[in-house]
């Protein structure tokens, strides 16, 4: 089930769910919009080949700023941080969805990693990519995406208790952990 607008903001009122800072002006009837960080990461043109069971690899050529704004050139890929803390508890999972506002300026806001487990908790790294043929100027605090939350059956081992979790209590724009994982050949 999907929460709405009542059930969110009395499920953050509550304390059950957290996000932090709350504004509850961002409140949507089935979402919540989250606001851009001011930390943003993006890799430098190279030829090297990213490993993702390389840690080294993932970590070269990159390059990271924090800023009150940020431009994103076509073809350009970034990595960014929601202002937003959330705490997931065991019975919420949410994805991230763009904004249609911010889409159709030619912003993607994640690739594939919209899901958010539930018992998560942390920043939320963005995936932005311009496909726009102009940059398009990204502002720290402006609403980027929105959470959609869904009302599950309690996880019996939600994302905070698995010894596996790699982007619990994340901050700022995370890189892959990839390589955390076991090679399976």
């Amino acid at each position: 089930m999907i929460l709405v607008d009542r059930e969110i903001k009395s499920t953050i009122e509550g304390g059950f769910l957290k996000i932090d800072p709350y504004d509850p002006k961002l409140v949507q009837p089935n979402s919540l919009d989250i606001r851009l960080g001011e930390h943003f990461v993006w890799y430098e043109e190279s030829d090297d080949i990213i490993d993702p069971y390389e840690a080294e690899t993932v970590s070269s050529h990159v390059c990271e700023t924090r800023g009150k704004y940020f431009d994103v050139y076509p073809g350009k890929f970034i990595l960014a941080e929601t202002l937003e803390r959330i705490t997931l508890p065991a019975n919420i999972v949410a994805t991230i969805e763009g904004k249609s506002s911010i889409a159709r300026l030619g912003i993607s806001l994640h690739q594939t990693g919209g899901w958010i487990d539930a018992g998560f908790s942390g920043t939320i790294t963005l995936e932005i990519a311009n496909v726009n043929q102009r940059p398009v100027r990204l502002y720290a605090g402006m609403p980027i995406g929105q959470l959609v939350f869904y009302q599950t059956a309690t996880a019996s081992n939600p994302y905070g208790s698995k010894g596996d979790a790699k982007y619990l209590n994340q901050k700022d724009a995370t890189l892959s952990r990839y390589a955390m994982n076991k090679k399976r050949v």
